[in-house]
């Protein structure tokens, strides 16, 4: 008498040896579970970081951070996604024998600025990061 063979298949097309999905061990990955002890709560705590993130860039938007040159000659608005919104530029300050030395005000008040954006972001933005501890990512 020849012997049956045994259908190894499952309901639903699941793994037989136990995981959820066809093909997937317990735990979702491959090798089991999860690798480097990372749970469920990874893909949770990725999701409120994301939304964390946009919150905060919401605000940056909303913040104004001034950048002068000369002593105040020269002033510059700018929002924390770097959009100029405004300048000021004292009178005394225009000569139109001597335009190079408000170009270069002006672009020192825009370096102020941007350096003050790139603080500011750097301080709201950086510790999204911290606690994540992926492998190979270096956070």
């Amino acid at each position: 008498m020849a012997k049956k063979k045994r259908n190894r298949r499952t309901r639903s097309g699941t793994n037989p040896f136990g995981g959820g999905a066809p093909g997937m061990p317990s735990g979702g990955s491959p090798g089991g579970a999860m690798a480097g002890g990372m749970g469920g709560d990874l893909a949770a705590r990725v999701r409120k970081m994301q939304g964390d993130m946009e919150k905060a860039q919401e605000e940056l938007a909303e913040e104004t951070v001034t950048g002068s040159a000369g002593g105040g000659m020269v002033e510059i608005d700018m929002d924390g996604h770097q959009a100029v919104q405004a300048f000021r530029i004292k009178p005394e300050v225009v000569d139109p024998d001597d335009v190079e030395m408000l170009e270069d005000l002006l672009l020192a008040a825009i370096g102020d600025a941007s350096e003050k954006v790139k603080s500011l972001t750097e301080e709201r933005m950086g510790g999204f990061a911290d606690g994540l501890n992926i492998p190979g990512l270096g956070f």
